[in-house]
């Protein structure tokens, strides 16, 4: 056999040898995909068939077998569910609620940390295990006696009321304990011979640095302060002073002899989706940035 037949075998057997190792891969890639749509389909179809319900009118929302194609009649229904329900105003609420919130447990959060991890105080391990063990006692736990100090201090029905009992968080004093510590001692001891106090340290070292973990906590938290039902279920009881979550109940009959307007309810609560998803658009880049720093 000639050299040139030798090398063209050769290169004929390292290809089927390669061929046979990649369909295994190959299979596998395919596996995964499918598995990852199927995830996604479950996520997504729940909120692209509300969203459907929301096109449509009462006729079309009974129809068997259902429609799967948005319909005609979005702006009717986006319209009538926000003068029924007075979405505007319940919008402004749940959005003063969860901005206050999630700043709040942010600014409280650093500035409990920055307090653990900079400052030699007798105490400040058992401080941050006090702290800690908070995350043990969830809102419904302390419901009532939270309850009787708003009530004391006159803040019923108050946007402080809403949201001032909600501001501090275990969790995320302990994500910015965390990320302090990653932080060299040497860059403290620089800024302290650069003459700058406890204060400018936070402002002009810390903080620049903390922006990315900032970010990915506002968005998980403004999510929180969105979604709070008992809480403010609790707190108000005038119609102006409501949050979304709870005032899509205006669009659901009171009446046993009348039927639930489906198509009202979705498109009020596609209505409440939208700033979320707004903030988690908006904040995506630095949110992702976020997690994997305090993966880091």
């Amino acid at each position: 056999m000639s050299a040139v037949g030798a090398g063209q075998l050769e290169r004929v057997r390292v290809g089927a040898v390669a061929a046979r190792r990649k369909k295994p891969f190959l299979w596998n890639a395919v596996i995964i995909h499918a598995l990852l749509i199927a995830c996604i389909a479950v996520v997504v179809f729940p909120l692209y068939y509300a969203f459907v319900i929301s096109t449509q009118d009462v006729q079309e929302v009974v129809q068997r077998p259902p429609r799967l194609v948005p319909s005609s009649h979005l702006l009717e229904n986006y319209a009538q569910a926000w003068r029924k329900a007075h979405m505007g105003r319940m919008l402004l609420n749940s959005l003063v609620m969860a901005v206050a919130v999630a700043v709040g447990k942010i600014v409280i959060s650093m500035l409990s940390a920055f307090a653990i991890v900079y400052f030699d105080f007798r105490g400040r391990m058992l401080c941050f295990w006090m702290i800690f063990v908070t995350l043990m006692l969830p809102v419904p736990v302390r419901l009532m006696s939270t309850y009787e100090v708003i009530g004391t201090l006159g803040w019923i029905n108050t946007y402080q009321g809403l949201a001032i009992p909600l501001m501090a968080s275990a969790t995320a004093t302990f994500l910015f304990r965390q990320f302090y510590l990653t932080i060299p001692n040497e860059l403290a001891e620089a800024a302290q011979l650069d003459g700058a106090g406890p204060i400018r340290f936070l402002f002009q070292f810390l903080l620049p640095l903390s922006w990315a973990n900032i970010a990915a906590l506002f968005v998980v938290l403004f999510i929180f302060g969105w979604n709070q039902y008992l809480w403010p279920l609790l707190i108000t009881n005038t119609e102006a002073m409501r949050t979304v979550v709870i005032g899509l109940e205006e669009l659901i009959p009171r009446s046993g002899t009348e039927l639930p307007t489906w198509n009202l309810i979705m498109a009020g609560a596609m209505m409440a989706l939208l700033p979320p998803v707004a903030i988690i658009i908006f904040m995506q880049r630095w949110f992702v940035k976020g997690l994997i720093e305090s993966e880091k």
